[in-house]
């Protein structure tokens, strides 16, 4: 049986590292071993893509915070209007 853990997200990599652990790089040699390599990459699969959410969802608040600071800088100190 597999220590896999899908709540641990890096434990599949770590796995890699271990002497005498899994080589991605050698094709699997039974069904039950290619379900848990699928199962594996889905859910770091999954994961990365949760993290790519977190991190595009962060970007756009802080795009929106940077332009309520400019229109709120502007509206304290408008520029003057040249005739």
């Amino acid at each position: 049986m597999s220590d896999f853990n899908p709540n641990d997200p890096f434990g599949f990599f770590a796995s890699m590292m271990k002497p005498g652990g899994t080589n991605p790089f050698m094709p699997p040699l039974t069904e039950e071993e290619i379900d848990r390599k699928i199962v594996e990459c889905k859910t770091v699969e999954q994961w990365l893509a949760m993290q790519v959410g977190m991190l595009q969802m962060t970007v756009k608040t802080l795009e929106m915070q940077k332009a309520g600071l400019a229109a709120f800088k502007q509206s304290i100190d408008p520029k003057p209007e040249h005739s």
